[in-house]
């Protein structure tokens, strides 16, 4: 298999498919690569976003604050269909500048309706050749696993959530 850079897909409902998005970026990064970090379903205050500039990794988030996605109307989720598909349009504008591309929540983006799947698809099959295109969240589609070249699942065994305890700066977000 010729290496002409590999699509990667950390799913599931368990902790860690961002930490994982973190790590590679910093790897890449660390040996000289450019990287570009692109956040959906984030209102850009997540902890690592900091730490990842501070390392010459260029961020992008939605400008736009929105809720949570299961609180939203059907007006809300219009707008945010909007803001988000105009950040992808913008993330992927810029992404041939970069040796890797990560779009964190990009896949719940599709599976919630807010970003077209067809773009995201299109967007991988014509990437710059030798670009390593890291995608996360939840449920991908057949068409989202076919495409990738790495698929991990993070399963969720046990959280503490599960009784009540909500996300942490600094841990979970």
């Amino acid at each position: 298999m010729e290496n002409n850079g590999f699509v990667h897909l950390y799913c599931g409902d368990g902790k860690g498919k961002t930490t994982a998005a973190v790590g590679l970026a910093l790897r890449c990064a660390g040996s000289g690569g450019r990287v570009l970090f692109v956040q959906f379903f984030k209102d850009g205050t997540s902890s690592e976003l900091e730490p990842l500039r501070r390392s010459g990794i260029d961020t992008l988030c939605c400008e736009a604050p929105h809720k949570l996605f299961s609180l939203m109307n059907e007006d809300e989720k219009e707008c945010a269909s909007e803001d988000y598909t105009a950040l992808f349009l913008k993330a992927i504008e810029r992404g041939g500048e970069y040796d890797v591309l990560v779009l964190d929540e990009i896949v719940s983006a599709c599976t919630k309706g807010v970003v077209d799947e067809k773009l995201l698809t299109s967007y991988i099959a014509a990437r710059p050749k030798g670009q390593e295109l890291v995608l996360t969240g939840r449920k991908p589609s057949e068409a989202l696993l076919g495409a990738a070249d790495y698929v991990t699942e993070m399963k969720k065994i046990k959280h503490p959530y599960d009784k009540g305890c909500t996300a942490r700066k600094g841990i979970e977000f």
